[in-house]
């Protein structure tokens, strides 16, 4: 069996470095498309809400994630509290908006990757990453020079600056960013980010040109590549034709795709009435059509959450 990427630069004494690298960037923080330039060393916060220290809401093996990562004994995740983006119809808003978890050193989330390993599960899944970069490569180091060696997935939420990325160039064998919105009035009014679209290709082109397509070995468990998410939301309102196009013709044909359908009215969604309700059958099967469309072929398509229409 292959070695998890990480191991590699741990070898060479390189993984510590890189990590102290990316601790240092907190003095002026620019991890993430916000540029908040606050130092987080010191405390101070910005967008985020998070100074120095991460914050973990739970973790746990997985079974509820995408079928290459969850296989037969999970995948296991760590979730992070608070967000770069803070979509304001967010189904995890208890995370990410309230910030429910507790504050954990690189120590303790090492000890989280450790524990989950020894459970069995198939890799690492660091959820809503994109604002604690630094602290967990802190845990990485701890936990590689422990042993560890699982691939380590970066679940995003697709905000994420390709210089961040490209610091963690052989550290991540799977990466797995939302495609949240082509439109940009749309990502301007849920999540405060007119540029979504712009950062998205960046970094998921980034992604790609680090791990290349999804490959699984022969019991289907994912070992490295890039997975792409893509929540349908009402009215079309993601755009999904355009996120397909791009995903087909400016990555890769070969990108696996998982088109979801269990949007659902959650925590500030009632303030407009275009996201105040499921998406339809028919809404789901027009995003599969656009997917079909523009050539991609590996679709985890599993409708599970949709109120048909009557």
């Amino acid at each position: 069996m292959n070695r998890a990427s990480f191991r590699k630069l741990h070898d060479l004494g390189l993984l510590k470095q890189r990590a102290a690298r990316a601790v240092k960037l907190l003095e002026d923080c620019r991890l993430c498309p916000r540029s908040c330039s606050v130092n987080r060393l010191e405390g101070e916060q910005g967008f985020c809400r998070t100074g120095r220290a991460a914050r973990v809401a739970s973790f746990g093996p997985h079974f509820g994630e995408e079928a290459p990562l969850v296989g037969s004994r999970g995948s296991g995740t760590i979730f992070f509290s608070s967000c770069n983006l803070l979509c304001s119809f967010c189904q995890n808003y208890d995370i990410s908006h309230l910030q429910d978890g507790v504050e954990a050193g690189a120590g303790e989330i090492a000890g989280m990757m450790l524990d989950l390993a020894g459970r069995g599960c198939h890799n690492i899944n660091f959820v809503t990453p994109s604002h604690v970069v630094p602290q967990l490569l802190q845990a990485a180091a701890l936990a590689a020079e422990a042993g560890l060696d699982l691939p380590l997935v970066y679940n995003t939420g697709g905000y994420d600056s390709v210089e961040t990325i490209r610091l963690l160039d052989g550290i991540f064998d799977i990466y797995m960013p939302d495609f949240k919105f082509w439109d940009d009035a749309a990502a301007r009014v849920f999540c405060s980010a007119p540029d979504y679209r712009e950062v998205a290709c960046a970094a998921i082109r980034e992604m790609h040109s680090q791990v290349g397509d999804l490959v699984m070995d022969d019991r289907g468990i994912a070992r490295r590549g890039l997975l792409v998410r893509h929540l349908v939301m009402p009215e079309n309102l993601a755009g999904t034709a355009g996120v397909m196009r791009f995903l087909a013709h400016d990555v890769s044909r070969d990108t696996y795709v998982n088109v979801m359908d269990q949007y659902h009215p959650c925590y500030r969604a009632g303030d407009d009435l275009r996201i105040n309700r499921r998406i339809t059958a028919a809404e789901y099967e027009d995003a599969l059509d656009a997917a079909r469309r523009a050539g991609i072929h590996r679709l985890d398509s599993r409708a599970r959450f949709i109120f048909r229409a009557r």
